[in-house]
């Protein structure tokens, strides 16, 4: 890679880190090509993108970034997962450590919040975007049900009150 690849790699990592809800770093030393083929399978099908570059690279591609605080992350063997959605990227990277005890979580960054790994899990067990809309759609809808179900009761009652009476004549004749 001559020097104005590097050059160009450098300006578009720094373009989509500027943009992106989340990154995490972690190493990686270990893994088969086919596991970690896996694994940015699995971080594209949920939005994101793995990068593994040259650790110089990366660390000229944060600065100017509000994730800059990472740089000192970048030490050995590592590779950085980042998404636009603030968890998808950080949810898929810890539940594939969690089965595969190659790739270690080092931290990462949501913003200018820097994250250690311990930042990241917990990232990672917070519901997604679309969780939280749902529940806030339920939350919303519920009072509109209930009030739908204490307007509609008093007429069912006086339905089977008069049902109950209408009964108790048959029986009596």
């Amino acid at each position: 890679m001559d020097r104005a690849q590097k050059r160009e790699l450098v300006d578009r990592l720094n373009d989509q880190w500027k943009t992106s809800g989340v990154i995490v770093v972690a190493h990686y030393k270990g893994l088969t090509v086919a596991q970690m083929t896996d694994f940015r399978k699995r971080i594209k099908d949920a939005g994101g993108v793995v990068k593994v570059t040259k650790n110089r690279l990366a660390k000229l591609a944060v600065k100017g970034t509000d994730v800059e605080s990472i740089s000192d992350l970048l030490q050995g063997q590592t590779c950085v997962a980042y998404s636009e959605d603030p968890i998808s990227a950080a949810r898929v990277s810890v539940k594939y450590a969690r089965e595969n005890d190659k790739l270690i979580i080092l931290g990462g960054a949501m913003g200018r919040t820097r994250l250690d790994s311990d930042g990241v899990k917990a990232l990672a067990d917070l519901p997604s975007l679309d969780e939280l809309r749902g529940k806030l759609i339920g939350l919303l809808q519920a009072p509109a049900a209930k009030i739908a179900r204490i307007v509609k009761e008093p007429g069912g009652m006086l339905a089977r009150v008069l049902a109950a009476k209408g009964s108790e004549e048959a029986k009596a004749a």
